[in-house]
């Protein structure tokens, strides 16, 4: 006999946690698919550090996860940015702006305890973990079939809505048969966590190379998280590395800004592919964070982006109160993610883009641009919109500030 639910998420990591929790402060009866089981942190929750905007932070403290880290994050007060090889640098101030901070730096690990706390106390969610989702069949009285495997063999839920929010290889999108475009950039990028001389100010330093970005990080535990891109081909030589030649190597990539750096923690790789959907809705079924869109982290807008999605999905159920899963509803969430989606999009690839083109006749161009923008307050102050997650129409969860 199937089991019956307002909505069905399939993925319990960042995004689909988050939406879960949001979900349940409108009464829905939600239904979660989980892959780890319960005691066991999905491994998208490591030693990766996480840059929450300020609509992010904002949102999250609404909806009770940010009072339940363990840890504290690390405000992030400035941005420093510049290139290597090129001359100029913007550096932004939240001060400037009436803020003390444009966002925090978490880490993973800290935010899925936090969210695992949450969860924890919701009262109207159904956790089927560990479970895999099989597949979707039709539907009929409005609701969608969907079938998971757990140790005791198959099951099957209906749901007015299935949510996919199962990651960038996403079974749901595939279930529905959307396409995606992938673009490789070619880099793999390192994580890790580090210690310096100088212990964070606030600063949030991003360096640009012909290679990818690398970005120190300001943690709430005295320490930097640190974000290196490397060529592909280089990747294998680079995890081989030895402590003490992986420290010389990130020491001549961001200089001395943070003083000597003197230890890191274990490291962990990633390839950098971006991985869009062609289309982020079907029959009463939706795809949100990277489900919908993997894209390049430069700027760290990949989770932040996801949270928009699954709080926007929320307060459009919210405000209508009606069917989930309905096609005005889902069409009313397309139009209202396109323009946050496409402008993220093309300002995450487009920088990714121009910071690594090596090509001599770019440079010049490129150090006047930093220039430019540098002494250009409006240029700035569209950079802090995107950076603190304020641009265009996003949830009001995300614009109230929580005291």
């Amino acid at each position: 006999m199937s089991k019956n639910h307002d909505v069905v998420i399939v993925g319990g990591g960042l995004v689909g946690a988050s939406l879960a929790i949001a979900l349940d402060r409108l009464g829905l009866d939600v239904g979660l698919v989980e892959a780890t089981p319960a005691g066991t942190m999905p491994a998208v929750f490591d030693q990766r550090n996480l840059s929450f905007a300020a609509a992010t932070v904002n949102a999250l403290t609404a909806l009770g996860v940010m009072q339940k880290l363990a840890n504290p994050g690390g405000p992030i007060r400035r941005i420093h940015v510049s290139r290597a090889g090129d001359f100029g640098r913007v550096v932004m101030q939240a001060s400037d702006y009436g803020r003390e901070a444009f966002g925090q730096v978490v880490v993973a690990r800290d935010f899925g305890e936090a969210l695992e706390a949450r969860l924890g106390e919701l009262q109207h969610l159904t956790r089927y973990r560990p479970a895999r989702f099989l597949g979707l069949g039709g539907s009929s009285d409005g609701r969608r079939q969907l079938v998971i495997g757990d140790a005791s063999g198959e099951q099957q839920l209906q749901a007015r809505l299935v949510v996919g929010a199962d990651g960038t290889r996403s079974a749901v999108r595939q279930a529905l048969g959307i396409a995606v475009s992938e673009h490789d950039y070619e880099q793999t990028l390192f994580v890790a966590r580090l210690r310096a001389a100088k212990a964070p100010d606030g600063t949030a330093y991003e360096r640009f190379t012909d290679t990818g970005p690398t970005a120190l990080l300001p943690r709430g535990d005295r320490h930097y998280g640190v974000v290196h891109g490397v060529a592909r081909a280089q990747a294998d030589a680079v995890m081989a590395l030895d402590d003490a030649a992986w420290l010389a190597r990130l020491q001549d990539a961001v200089g001395w800004r943070a003083g000597r750096l003197l230890e890191s923690g274990p490291r962990s790789a990633y390839p950098l592919i971006q991985v869009l959907a062609q289309q982020l809705v079907g029959e009463r079924a939706l795809l949100l964070g990277n489900a919908a869109q993997t894209i390049h982290p430069l700027g760290a807008q990949g989770f932040n982006l996801g949270l928009r999605d699954a709080l926007t999905l929320a307060e459009l159920i919210g405000d209508a109160a009606r069917d989930p899963g309905s096609d005005d509803l889902l069409q009313a969430y397309v139009a209202r993610r396109g323009p946050d989606r496409e402008q993220t999009l093309a300002f995450s690839d487009g920088l990714a883009r121009l910071t690594s083109n090596a090509t001599p006749l770019i440079r010049p161009l490129r150090s006047l641009g930093f220039v430019a923008a540098a002494q250009a307050p409006a240029v700035q102050s569209f950079l802090v919109g995107g950076a603190m997650g304020f641009r265009g129409q996003v949830p009001e969860l995300c614009r109230s500030e929580v005291r």
